[in-house]
């Protein structure tokens, strides 16, 4: 059985939409890199989870490089014995292609054409996933360094003291107490909520 695909961004890294991907040809999308965590708990909204990279699948979507990287939690049962993409194919048969196939798609309901592929849709190994790791953690190096332009970003940040955008608390304290009072939401009607299957 395969879990619902769950992507969540690690920190520190960025997909500079003004650089071209060398294994993509495209320009990045503008965000953080994504991991798709495979173990077996279920996480909480903004949860922090140490993970270790197995492999990496290059998705192009709407023409921009959006890398998924495969992980698992250091902490889950199977992480002893999991350390590369191939052994998810042996502990996690089906996951990987299940996996591909919600990149390919989850668009569709939305009336847009299907995502594509780096590689053909063939997912890279740990020692790659690394290295584009590496890469977008100096794509995101130089964001908040402002050697990049990373327009509507904000950088204000607390814990990177190189930064020109560094600040102290007494800032970040302004900045919460100027923001917006949250506001409750409205409750959403379910009637006429559509569903779909992609057959």
């Amino acid at each position: 059985m395969v879990q619902f695909i769950f992507f969540f961004p690690p920190l520190q890294t960025w997909e500079d939409p003004r650089h071209t991907d060398d294994n993509t040809g495209c320009c990045g999308d503008n965000d953080p890199i994504d991991v798709c965590e495979i173990g077996a708990q279920v996480r909480t909204l903004g949860e922090v989870v140490k993970v270790k990279a197995l492999g990496i699948i290059g998705l192009i979507d709407e023409g921009e490089t959006d890398w998924k990287v495969i992980a698992i939690n250091v902490d889950d049962p199977h992480a002893q014995k999991i350390h590369d993409i191939d052994d998810v194919r042996k502990f996690f048969p089906g996951y990987l292609e299940a996996t591909v196939d919600w990149c390919r798609l989850y668009k569709v309901p939305d009336g847009k054409p299907e995502n594509k592929f780096a590689f053909k849709g063939t997912y890279k190994d740990k020692a790659f996933a690394l290295e584009i790791i590496k890469s977008t953690h100096e794509s995101w190096k130089a964001l908040v360094h402002k050697k990049a332009d990373g327009g509507a970003i904000k950088c204000t940040n607390l814990l990177v003291d190189t930064s020109p955008y560094c600040c102290n608390e007494e800032d970040i304290q302004s900045i919460v107490q100027n923001a917006p009072a949250l506001v409750e939401e409205p409750s959403v009607s379910r009637e006429g909520e559509n569903y779909f299957q992609i057959i």
